[in-house]
């Protein structure tokens, strides 16, 4: 279901969760514009955090410096993940550093990257590509929680890239619709095990200025929610939020 009102999630904004303090948290996918906000809004709340970083994401230094001092622990893994295997072997680790995990947030971006707008075997190995990634660490993740009897959250957060022309959009919102079916399939699978799994797109036919989630501290809000235990029906949602 996508919720657009702002109703659907007043009640989180603004909001503090003392009970984060000590939870594990992996946020993967930060770059120098994205994520940064999620994953120092953990650090804020005391969490034990695990921090990926692409690998051409400048000052990651900078970075840790201005999580450690308020996150319980931190972890930081900078490098690209190229192929199936190196995922699942990152995903891994990720669940074993800590000894599980309670909440994971993926930053994905959809972009095109070289692929030719008018070739669809091109397009799909794009979204293959886009998307490998946060579903084989999410189930990874999510596999965990269920042997550890672990209520856990898995949260999505898709990104398009700033001022996307209209094959961009495109690309996009194929995308997206993979995610939304992605994130619907895996909240039926996982249910039963008490483990929540939703998302935050972009709209990709226009702005939606007052109707979506409007920027990335409102994301690191929800995020919060989620992983605080709030929201104990929230799963399998596609949550909209403002087109870049």
């Amino acid at each position: 279901m996508l919720m657009t009102s702002t109703e659907q999630y007043d009640r989180f904004l603004g909001a503090t969760y003392p009970e984060l303090r000590g939870r594990r948290v992996l946020v993967t996918g930060v770059t120098a514009e994205h994520g940064i906000d999620i994953a120092r809004a953990f650090a804020e709340h005391g969490a034990r955090l695990i921090v990926q970083i692409s690998a051409d994401t400048p000052d990651v230094a900078a970075f840790g410096e201005m999580l450690a001092p308020v996150a319980s622990e931190l972890a930081i893994h900078e490098g690209k993940l190229a192929t199936a295997d190196e995922i699942v072997a990152f995903a891994r680790r990720m669940v074993a550093h800590y000894g599980g995990l309670d909440a994971v947030i993926n930053v994905v971006p959809l972009d095109m990257g070289d692929a030719d707008s008018g070739d669809l075997d091109q397009i799909e190995q794009r979204i293959s590509q886009v998307l490998t990634g946060p579903c084989l660490i999410a189930r990874v993740a999510a596999n965990r929680m269920r042997l550890m009897q672990t209520e856990g959250v898995i949260l999505h957060v898709a990104i398009m890239p700033r001022n996307a022309d209209a094959q961009a959009r495109a690309f996009a919102a194929a995308a997206k619709a993979t995610l939304t079916a992605m994130t619907r399939d895996d909240a039926t699978a996982w249910a039963k095990d008490g483990i929540r799994v939703n998302a935050v797109a972009p709209e990709t036919l226009g702005a939606i200025t007052g109707r979506g989630l409007a920027s990335e501290a409102d994301v690191a809000a929800l995020a919060l929610f989620l992983a605080a235990g709030r929201g104990k029906s929230l799963s399998g949602h596609v949550l909209e939020a403002e087109a870049a």
